[in-house]
């Protein structure tokens, strides 16, 4: 009888506790991959989703607000003088304008709400920053915005090609503005939302716009810088420019 046990303790498998441990950790491994998946899933795709409609929600009620014509008059040429202006907001999370750049896309809309910090910025599109200008204000009108995930407002910075136009409504009017140029900088260059960009010493007399966002598309190591002039205006009454005509009338009717 002896024998016969020692002999079984013989046959039994090296190692059962070294495999044992070995398929716990494989199993761990593929649960953590798993969720890593689903968190990507999450980043990349819901997301978007979910501020997506928190900008058309934005949008809508903006709209509310907004004054328009019954019917947009007929475009023309017509000098509408300086820039009506509106006040600087006193507290953050407030919409007040939509921007619309026809490069990125015919329905291109994208809210624009007082402040940068990610209540804003994850959720409603672009942020402006406090301490610039106003749109259509001497000095830098300065927004933030994501290139992915939560929206990704400006995903297409980069596609911006010398002479588009980029377009902001506010409740007064209609502002045009022209790109000129692109730069990539250190996150630490705060100059670029200077009134005059990259020179915070100088005295603005022209009136800029400036977009910001990160570089490369999906890293934070840079952060790329579009940078726009005050090409004209007109108000709200005289209806918009006709490149965003359709996105306008759309947005008007209660969503694109």
């Amino acid at each position: 009888m002896q024998h016969r046990r020692r002999r079984r303790a013989s046959t039994r498998r090296p190692g059962g506790k070294g495999r044992m441990l070995v398929q716990i950790a494989g199993e761990l491994l593929i649960t953590l991959g798993v969720v890593l998946a689903l968190f990507v899933a999450w980043q990349l795709w819901w997301t978007n989703i979910d501020s997506n409609r928190a900008q058309q929600e934005a949008i809508d009620g903006l709209f509310e607000d907004f004054d328009l014509p019954a019917a947009p008059p007929a475009s023309s040429s017509q000098d509408y003088g300086d820039p009506v202006v509106l006040d600087p907001l006193s507290k953050e999370g407030e919409t007040f304008a939509v921007v619309y750049v026809p490069r990125f896309g015919a329905d291109y809309a994208a809210p624009v709400t007082s402040g940068v910090g990610t209540a804003v910025l994850d959720r409603l599109g672009l942020g402006h920053y406090p301490a610039t200008a106003m749109p259509g204000g001497v000095g830098n009108f300065a927004v933030a915005g994501h290139r992915q995930t939560h929206g990704k407002a400006l995903d297409p910075i980069h596609t911006l090609v010398p002479g588009d136009h980029i377009y902001v409504q506010t409740a007064d009017g209609y502002y045009d503005y022209v790109y000129r140029n692109t730069q990539i900088v250190l996150p630490d260059r705060v100059d670029v939302i200077a009134a005059v960009p990259t020179d915070p010493a100088a005295v603005p007399s022209e009136r800029f716009l400036t977009l910001t966002s990160c570089n490369p598309r999906f890293g934070s190591e840079e952060r790329i810088i579009a940078y726009a002039l005050l090409d004209s205006w007109q108000p709200l009454s005289a209806g918009p420019p006709p490149a965003i005509a359709d996105v306008v009338a759309a947005n008007a009717s209660g969503g694109r």
